[in-house]
C-alpha cells in the first residue's frame, strides 16, 4: 500500500514539474460578420485586444483562458424602391456590437511550436449600435441608432484555430469564432456572431 502511494506522490510532483504557466498580452485584426437564415454577411474590419494565461500539462497539452475585449458586428447594404422617391435608394447599415469575450481554448501541440486551439466561449456585450444610411440621387442621410435594450447580454460560441510560437514569448495566432447566440433581442432576428482572428502576442 505504500508503494501505491509513493507511486501517486511521485506521479503529482512530475505532473506540476512539468507543468507550465505563462501569462500574457495580444492584439489582432478582427473581420467580423453576422450569420444565419435570411441575415446579410457583410464582413466588417475591426480590432481585439486582451490578456491570456497559458497552463501547459506536458508537451502535447495546454488549456488558454483569455479575457478580450472584441469589436464585432456586421454590414448590410439593400436597393430599396420606395413610393414618391425617384430612382433606387441604396441602404446601408453598419452594426458595432461590442463584447468582452473569455474564451477557454483547450490547445494540443501538434509540434512544440504549433497547437490546434479549440473551446467554447461567452461574450458580454457592452456596446450595441446601428449606423444606417441612404442615398437617392443627390440627397443622403445618416443616422445612429443605439440597440443596446435590444441586444442580448451574453453570447455564447465556439472557437477553432492554431496558435504559432516565434519564440518562448512571442506568437501569432489564426482563430475563427462561431455564435450560437443570436445577437438581438428581437422576434424573427437570428443573427448570430461570426469572428475571424489574426492576432500577434506576447508571453512572459
Amino acid at each position: 500500500m505504500k508503494k501505491f502511494f509513493v507511486l501517486i506522490a511521485v506521479a503529482i510532483v512530475s505532473m506540476s514539474a512539468m507543468a507550465q504557466v505563462q501569462f500574457g498580452g495580444k492584439v489582432g485584426f478582427d473581420l467580423t460578420h453576422f450569420w444565419g437564415k435570411d441575415v446579410p454577411h457583410g464582413m466588417q474590419p475591426n480590432y481585439q485586444v486582451g490578456l491570456m494565461m497559458e497552463y501547459k500539462f506536458n508537451p502535447r497539452f495546454a488549456i488558454a483562458p483569455e479575457v478580450v475585449f472584441a469589436a464585432q458586428g456586421g454590414k448590410e447594404t439593400e436597393d430599396v424602391n420606395i413610393e414618391d422617391v425617384p430612382g433606387i435608394v441604396v441602404a446601408k447599415g453598419t452594426y458595432h456590437t461590442n463584447y468582452i469575450n473569455v474564451p477557454v481554448m483547450l490547445k494540443y501541440y501538434v509540434t512544440p511550436a504549433v497547437s490546434i486551439d479549440f473551446g467554447p466561449q461567452v461574450g458580454f456585450n457592452v456596446y450595441s449600435k446601428m449606423t444606417a444610411s441612404g442615398k437617392a440621387g443627390n440627397i443622403e442621410a445618416k443616422e445612429t441608432v443605439d440597440l443596446k435594450d435590444l441586444t442580448n447580454t451574453v453570447d455564447f460560441g465556439l472557437g477553432l484555430g492554431a496558435t504559432c510560437n516565434l519564440t518562448d514569448n512571442a506568437f501569432v495566432q489564426a482563430r475563427y469564432n462561431l455564435g450560437l447566440t443570436s445577437v438581438f433581442d428581437i422576434e424573427d432576428a437570428k443573427a448570430k456572431n461570426g469572428n475571424i482572428q489574426v492576432a500577434f502576442g506576447m508571453k512572459f
